[in-house]
């Protein structure tokens, strides 16, 4: 969940058709866009579709591997990826989880989207068509002992605005990107985290 360079060349890979839309948007997206910031809202769903939890905040990410990712209702949570590792702090617990960054890329949209041609071979991509104006890629995890058994991306004329990632569990989770600039100049202290103090700290810390 290695990370270098732009995830075009993936799209090498693919058998030699005509590209569908959705891959060519993908290919667009992941090559134009070096940073990126802006809002979410994120929705998480059971199996027979009941809304579980709603959630917003911003986030901002710089390839390769680098993101941050801030969680402001209903509870306080910051991910960071500094490039080497993915720092989750819960506030309310004053938890911070660590984990490797090849590790994250199965268990969270950030590292995903903050990614590379490395990280998204793990991923088989299928294009999904078009629904309601936005056209559909699906990422299938080859390595299935990962978080999520599938990851919908949305594109539309202004780029990326909806993922859709359903886990193991049968849970289904949306989120939906506003404002998203993409290419602004960005400040690297934000991509570096460090534990808060007093905060029990987990994981793979070395």
């Amino acid at each position: 969940m290695g990370w270098h360079r732009a995830l075009a060349a993936v799209f090498l890979a693919l058998p030699s058709l005509a590209p569908a839309a959705s891959l060519e948007r993908f290919s667009q997206f992941i090559t134009a866009t070096h940073t990126a910031q802006g809002k979410f809202e994120q929705k998480i769903f059971d199996g027979n579709g009941k809304l579980l939890q709603e959630s917003s905040g911003v986030l901002a990410f710089s390839r390769p591997g680098k993101f941050r990712w801030t969680y402001s209702k209903p509870y306080a949570q910051v991910i960071v990826g500094d490039g080497r590792k993915v720092w989750i702090y819960d506030e309310d617990l004053k938890q911070v989880t660590v984990k490797k960054l090849d590790q994250a890329l199965g268990s969270t949209p950030a590292a995903l989207l903050a990614g590379n041609n490395e990280a998204m071979r793990a991923f088989r991509l299928i294009d999904k068509g078009v629904k309601d104006g936005i056209e559909w890629l699906e990422a299938v995890p080859r390595d299935k002992e990962g978080s999520f058994e599938r990851i919908r991306m949305g594109f539309g004329e202004s780029g990326l605005r909806q993922m859709e990632l359903v886990d193991s569990f049968g849970q289904t989770t949306v989120l939906r990107f506003g404002s998203l600039e993409r290419n602004p100049k960005l400040d690297p202290a934000q991509f570096r985290f460090t534990p808060p103090k007093g905060a029990d700290v987990i994981g793979d810390v070395d």
